[in-house]
């Protein structure tokens, strides 16, 4: 069994990275931080590129891949801290994609494969309800209620709402309204979503479809959480190389060289969390939802330990507003707090585990 990536993944992943590096850099990232909103030029170069194509079929204006594909990408977004709506986009499209009726994706798929619409999902209630089984607002031919965190709502032309009884679309429209939150992760802006008799039209997709969908969106946070914490390995080895403290490199002080280490020794091996869960997904349905359950919640917390002992390293400047420091940790608070916290993903291991 080859467990490396194809010459083809290699190749698409060298090009994202080409055009992060070309449109993302740390400058442009620090200006949409500081400001509201997302990097609307640097998500139409994305969608230019094929990314939210990646998982609709070839015959609905996509490119047919797998989680694993996405997956690459969400990695490289996540080390470059991109400030663009893939999240709840990608999830939406996948859930059009999944759960949709064939007039469903007619209509959709296609708009959210080229960019055209954006996408989002409302997934969290109140009392950090996130999973299928948890939502209490009360599905139906119209929605009213209020669903929280939701990413770029503001922005989005569509919305896929969990419901008691499923998944519903609703569109752009008065009956939606939104209240940015002035959250930590300015890459990725969330609001509460509040809908008041808004018409909306349910995905006719059953539990294990929509439980396939949180699972994708699980996989791709780890995957984002991964790309993050890798990235803050390699910025503090730099800084270590670099800033001198007693006439010598910080790097040749043992008691950092101890904390790279052991950052190194913590994230690296958990790639293969992600890449098995996307794997797994695509093509071990039964062993799918405990592989993206231990996923999430491994490397978000990873991701958090990784940021904290970056800002570590970095020593004062880690600290300030202009460095990049703070940008990686209130993404990895987003990675670990979005879909759930790591104990509640924990514990939906052990209950698919049988424990």
């Amino acid at each position: 069994m080859n467990f490396l990536l194809s010459d083809d993944q290699l190749a698409f992943s060298d090009a994202l990275r080409g055009l992060l590096q070309d449109k993302c850099d740390a400058r442009r990232v620090h200006e949409i931080f500081d400001g509201d909103g997302f990097d609307a030029e640097l998500w139409q170069a994305i969608c230019d590129m094929g990314v939210p194509a990646i998982m609709v079929a070839e015959s609905e204006g996509g490119l047919g891949l797998k989680l694993i594909d996405l997956a690459i990408a969400a990695e490289l977004l996540g080390e470059f801290a991109a400030p663009v709506p893939f999240l709840g986009h990608s999830v939406a499209t996948l859930a059009v994609a999944l759960c949709g009726s064939a007039a469903q994706r007619e209509r959709w798929l296609s708009r959210l494969a080229s960019g055209e619409s954006l996408g989002t999902v409302a997934f969290g209630e109140g009392h950090s309800r996130w999973l299928p089984d948890e939502w209490h607002l009360q599905g139906g031919e119209r929605l009213s209620g209020t669903k929280q965190l939701v990413p770029n709502a503001a922005e989005a032309d569509l919305i896929v709402v969990g419901t008691s009884e499923g998944l519903a679309l609703v569109e752009k429209g008065e009956w939606a309204t939104t209240e940015r939150l002035d959250g930590a992760d300015r890459t990725r802006p969330l609001d509460t979503l509040h809908l008041a008799d808004a018409p909306c039209e349910p995905l006719p997709g059953g539990s294990e479809d929509i439980a396939r969908v949180v699972d994708a969106a699980a996989v791709l946070l780890a995957a984002d959480a991964f790309g993050g914490a890798a990235h803050c390995v390699e910025m503090s080895v730099e800084y270590a190389k670099v800033r001198e403290q007693y006439g010598a490199p910080i790097g040749s002080f043992q008691g950092l060289k101890h904390q790279l280490s052991n950052m190194a020794l913590a994230v690296e091996p958990s790639r293969g969390l992600f890449w098995y869960a996307a794997h797994a997904w695509d093509d071990v349905p039964t062993k799918a939802r405990h592989a993206a359950a231990q996923a999430k919640a491994h490397l978000s917390d990873i991701y958090l330990q990784a940021t904290r002992d970056t800002v570590e390293a970095h020593g004062g400047i880690g600290f300030t507003w202009e460095h990049d420091t703070h940008i990686y940790m209130k993404r990895a608070m987003f990675d670990w707090a979005w879909l759930g916290q790591p104990d509640r993903h924990r514990l939906r291991a052990a209950e698919l585990a049988g424990w």
